[in-house]
């Protein structure tokens, strides 16, 4: 058992004795909601419920996200549970939360990272360089798409919307040559057989906070101080640190659903707390982006938080006013 570990199985801790969780109810958000649950079941020795909700996010899948009203849409209705009160805790994708949380609303904790790269599926091809010219390729992630392409211009990108289980059955009812999922939630829901080639980040840059799960609970509640302490036995330092730093490469750039906008932050091995930062920011309507990076010693969140502004600030310079307008647009 790993310091950190025994840390969160310290006994005597305070901590809530029952918790609500709010949840989505895709397949892939109630693994995410009963891993929670189940840590704090083991760690609290608590009573843990679910509080399953469908959000707009999950109902709105004839128009992309950055058309509807971005990622934010699977977060509102689980937020109004935890304000309404029928739920303490809500468990979320942290690519999915905004970078500005709602007045009353924190992130109490960020659980360590599963695998944060995206995924290759594809029942006939190998990766991106063997798929034929003019292959279709589903995806409605213009970070994504604007990766594509950038390696292969060639091929044929259409939109892909719905949860995990779904865009796996177009892919094999012939929609689509291959799609491009992130691997942690293949990997969460035990499909790793599907998963043809993890992209290096060196080809798919990641968005900010791909892997991670998110925590969120009011800031404002009474019992607000026990909340908060009790939730942090469950954060992972590397990971919140990192997490920090590529959402603020967000933050900086308002970045949204709208923006083909990625951040992943990795720490250098053999170092003593040194963080790489790597962002890239793509063009709205044509194939052109630029990349910034930047590494720092970080060991605290005011740290993190720096880095990333320094690096979204590198983008911005790079990418002209022009560019920046057209985003907003």
């Amino acid at each position: 058992m790993s310091r950190f570990e025994e840390d969160l199985a310290a006994p005597g801790q305070p901590h809530p004795a029952h918790c609500v969780i709010a949840t989505r109810e895709s397949r892939l958000a109630l693994w995410q909601a009963h891993h929670v649950s189940d840590l704090l079941s083991e760690r609290w020795g608590a009573r843990i419920e679910l509080l399953g909700m469908t959000t707009r996010g999950d109902q709105i899948l004839d128009r992309t996200l950055s058309k509807v009203g971005g990622k934010g849409l699977f977060v509102k209705e689980l937020e109004m549970a935890l304000e309404d009160g029928r739920a303490d805790l809500a468990v979320h994708s942290l690519k999915d939360v905004p970078m500005d949380l709602p007045a009353g609303f924190t992130l109490a904790a960020i659980l360590e990272r599963e695998d944060p790269r995206d995924a290759f599926v594809s029942n006939h091809h190998a990766d991106l360089s063997s798929l034929p010219d003019g292959a279709v390729v589903g995806t409605s992630s213009l970070r994504r798409m604007v990766q594509i392409r950038r390696w292969r211009p060639d091929l044929r990108i259409e939109p892909l919307r719905g949860n995990l289980d779904t865009r796996l059955r177009k892919l094999d009812e012939g929609d689509y040559d291959a799609i491009v999922l992130a691997t942690a939630g293949l990997k969460r829901l035990g499909l790793e057989g599907r998963i043809r080639c993890s992209l290096p980040t060196d080809q798919m840059l990641p968005a900010a906070g791909q892997g991670a799960l998110g925590l969120e609970i009011r800031s404002d509640r009474p019992d607000q101080a026990l909340w908060t302490q009790a939730l942090a036995r469950l954060n992972h330092p590397a990971t919140w640190l990192s997490c920090q730093a590529e959402r603020a490469v967000s933050r900086a750039m308002g970045g949204s659903c709208s923006m083909p906008l990625a951040a992943h932050a990795q720490w250098l091995p053999g170092t003593a707390g040194t963080l790489h930062l790597r962002a890239l920011l793509g063009h709205p309507v044509q194939d052109r982006w630029v990349e910034a990076e930047a590494t720092a010693t970080v060991t605290h969140t005011d740290q993190a938080q720096a880095l990333g502004t320094s690096v979204a600030q590198a983008l911005k310079d790079q990418a002209g006013p022009d560019w920046l307008a057209a985003l907003q647009q």
